[in-house]
């Protein structure tokens, strides 16, 4: 007697949001995630997702080594020329085809599906790490207050709650994002107004010290003497605005839940970058504003790996000019970034791994969702690979914080790097069938493929020598860290090209039109039922207020 064959196949049940996925002759229904996150919300989790502790905490040991004008000139140089046109390229191709599968079933479309395979395994574990780094700067943060208890008990209170804001429907996880978001924002805002007035006197020392701290030196000398050092100072800057400046990711994986997707998508890529490149941009200008890089404070807080805000330049800057009261509710607000950031990345490392699941390259059983729309199976998956983060009671939380932070940047830059690469292909396809993008897009971004191809000179470059310093003299750890994420991206891609015996797609004959039939379907009741009309009609019946919010999302 020969052996059984088992036989597996996903398909979707047409006028049904749900997924049949059939094995051994059993079929096992499941639902899809759901269209319920609006242009408020998705603009809020891309802002809420890239403004973590980074910004707050992390930036002051750059601060000391590069410089202030070093600091401002990196995170400029990163959120001009790389993350703008990343954000272009991931708007232009999902307001096309916003599917649930997104970027990554894309790049398998238009490049090869080994790199499909690749980028989204690639990006899951960049995302798990970036969920593991907050978790672990939530201990850190929370140590400010208490260092007698183990930082784990800390973390094991981050993934309890953002475990459970992330098993709500869509449209109530996006509401609370939204408020941690909020408060992040307001955060920033209120630290920049506090610089600005600070500098111009309005401080208990009435100190008119405006630019004072970039009067010695402003572009340090880092790991090397001279020009050199001073370059490699900036680009150390660079390397870490990789870390901390996201977003082009979270909108590309909610393509399949945003309401109204070729009208939200562009709306919130154009205005995200606004609000992402001017919160980072003017809030390291602050920073270097309000805290010398030279502080005997911030040095020696950075050298004993001190707590939570002891260890901001913000709070040692507020310090000095003798204002009292406020680290520690900076520190609660810093908590809650870290929080947020948490949050935001538990979700989209569950959508990515969702994703896989629906191109057959991750197993079927995370599929599976709920009655409200939620990738259960994938929500517990990312949660348990998360315990990792329970390094952190045998080590210093700050040790594991930055073990992550190297971890999650290379795996970042690799993504969006790749996100680049899928745009050009895409733009080729398009060219090699001709058609025009401009009259087949719903939207066609500016400055194209001239900004995409400047964004993969810089992710290639970053990702190439984001480890410089491991080398003389060479560290192990340093190593691993840093480069880990291009070893996997590799043996990913070559697992996949092995196994299934992918090939290069030919552009002229790149699958455009799948899945844009279904998208389709989904977005007339947006695009046919004068949704546009009635929207102009509500906000004209709005208190001035309340339209004037309206129309900031």
């Amino acid at each position: 007697m020969g052996k059984s064959t088992s036989v597996a196949s996903i398909s979707r049940e047409s006028g049904d949001d749900s997924l049949s996925h059939t094995e051994n002759g059993t079929v096992i229904e499941y639902h899809e995630t759901k269209r319920g996150l609006s242009s408020r919300h998705v603009q809020l989790m891309a802002i809420g997702g890239s403004i973590g502790t980074g910004l707050f905490v992390g930036i002051g040991s750059y601060l000391r080594d590069a410089g202030p004008l070093s600091l401002f000139l990196g995170y400029l140089f990163y959120g001009i020329l790389f993350i703008w046109p990343t954000n272009l390229c991931v708007g232009e191709m999902c307001a096309y085809l916003p599917i649930r599968g997104s970027i990554f079933e894309l790049a398998a479309r238009y490049i090869d599906p080994a790199f499909g395979f690749a980028m989204g395994w690639v990006y899951f574990y960049g995302g798990l790490m970036l969920l593991c780094t907050e978790y672990s700067a939530v201990a850190t943060v929370m140590q400010y207050w208490n260092t007698s208890v183990n930082p784990a008990v800390w973390v094991a209170m981050a993934m309890v709650v953002c475990f459970l804001l992330n098993i709500v429907a869509v449209q109530y996880y996006g509401e609370t994002e939204f408020i941690m978001a909020s408060t992040k924002i307001l955060l920033l805002i209120g630290l920049v107004l506090l610089t600005f007035i600070t500098m111009l006197g309005g401080n208990p020392h009435h100190d008119i010290y405006g630019f004072r701290n970039w009067t010695h030196g402003v572009m340090y000398e880092y790991y090397t003497t001279g020009s050199t050092g001073r370059f490699l100072g900036w680009f150390s800057v660079v390397v870490y605005a990789a870390f901390s400046v996201a977003g082009p990711d979270l909108p590309a994986l909610a393509a399949g839940e945003i309401e109204n997707p070729r009208f939200t998508i562009p709306r919130v890529v154009k205005m995200t970058f606004y609000r992402i490149v001017g919160f980072y941009v003017i809030g390291v200008l602050a920073v270097s504003i309000i805290c010398s890089p030279n502080d005997p404070r911030l040095i020696s807080a950075i050298e004993s790996s001190a707590a939570g805000s002891a260890a901001s330049p913000w709070v040692i800057g507020i310090q000095n000019l003798g204002i009292h009261g406020l680290p520690g509710f900076i520190n609660f607000l810093i908590l809650l970034a870290g929080w947020s950031c948490g949050n935001a990345y538990l979700y989209s490392s569950s959508r990515t791994l969702y994703s896989l699941a629906r191109d057959h390259q991750a197993p079927a059983f995370l599929l599976k969702c709920t009655s409200a729309g939620v990738p259960i199976n994938c929500v517990l998956v990312v949660s348990l690979l998360s315990c990792i983060t329970f390094l952190v009671a045998d080590t210093s939380a700050v040790t594991v914080f930055y073990w992550f932070v190297d971890l999650t940047t290379t795996a970042f830059i690799l993504t969006y790097t790749g996100m680049v690469c899928v745009f050009l292909a895409w733009y080729r396809a398009l060219k090699a069938q001709g058609i025009d993008r401009k009259t087949f897009l719903p939207w066609a971004s500016p400055c194209q493929p001239y900004a995409a191809i400047v964004a993969l000179i810089i992710g290639c470059s970053v990702t190439l020598f984001n480890g410089f310093t491991v080398f003389v003299p060479f560290s192990v750890e340093g190593f691993v860290t840093s480069y880990f994420g291009v070893a996997f991206w590799a043996v990913m891609f070559v697992f996949w090209k092995v196994y299934r015996g992918t090939k290069l797609v030919d552009p002229a004959k790149a699958d455009i039109y799948s899945g844009k039939a279904e998208v389709d379907a989904e977005c007339r009741v947006w695009e046919d039922g004068g949704f546009l009309e009635r929207r102009r009609a509500e906000l004209a019946r709005m208190h001035w207020a309340r339209r004037w919010w309206e129309k900031m999302w």
